[in-house]
């Protein structure tokens, strides 16, 4: 790996971090709306990078991507789950899920953005604005879908959890192996290929809203 594409990488991980950080504050938010004060009791309602930073999800795993030959193109993360307390919420099931996506749409709203910053790179003549928005917005979109993965620690895996009625205890002693089948997940080039396709036909059309031709 060469500076160019070290630095590009070192960029992007930091772009990773800002919109993971979004993401865990759109759940503590949601949760502490929905009735539930334990994140903000804990700091979560934060846009502070360091309150949610998770050691192997945050730092370990991307960087790993980022430096690892072949991996920098897909860049994916997590950061600490934010703590929620369904005794306090005033529909537990319906909020439990309106919580959980408040992660991934605060990543999809956080695309679109980019992607409108993009048009306002292009009227500005920007290439360089152009090319960081064009790999933030994908790169928050990637985030936005790849959390929808029913495999815990992922926010896919909470709202299986409440389709599947499945109790608490159940849910936390099948967490215990989340992390390995997330792992061998990961090294499984149809989950690969289904997550990068649903994310390029979502970027790219939110493109066309905004004038912006992608491939």
């Amino acid at each position: 790996m060469g500076p160019k594409e070290l630095a590009d990488g070192l960029i992007m991980y930091l772009g990773l971090v800002i919109l993971l950080t979004f993401h865990e504050y759109g759940h503590a938010f949601a949760a502490w709306k929905c009735g539930d004060d334990t994140a903000r009791l804990q700091g979560r309602v934060s846009l502070n990078p360091l309150v949610h930073l998770d050691p192997i999800g945050t730092v370990v795993l991307p960087l790993l991507m980022i430096l690892l030959p072949g991996a920098g193109r897909f860049l994916v993360g997590w950061a600490k789950p934010v703590p929620v307390n369904t005794a306090n919420l005033r529909n537990p099931d319906r909020d439990d899920v309106l919580i959980t996506l408040a992660g991934p749409a605060m990543n999809l709203l956080l695309g679109i953005l980019f992607l409108a910053l993009t048009r306002v790179g292009l009227l500005l003549h920007s290439s360089n604005l152009v090319e960081l928005c064009l790999k933030l917005s994908h790169l928050s979109l990637l985030l936005c879908f790849f959390n929808l993965l029913p495999i815990p620690p992922l926010d896919g895996s909470r709202v299986a959890r409440v389709i599947l009625q499945m109790s608490h205890d159940t849910y936390q002693h099948l967490s215990r192996y989340g992390f390995l089948i997330l792992i061998v997940l990961l090294q499984v080039p149809a989950v690969m290929h289904l997550i990068g396709g649903v994310t390029h036909s979502t970027w790219t059309m939110i493109g066309q809203w905004f004038g912006i031709p992608l491939r």
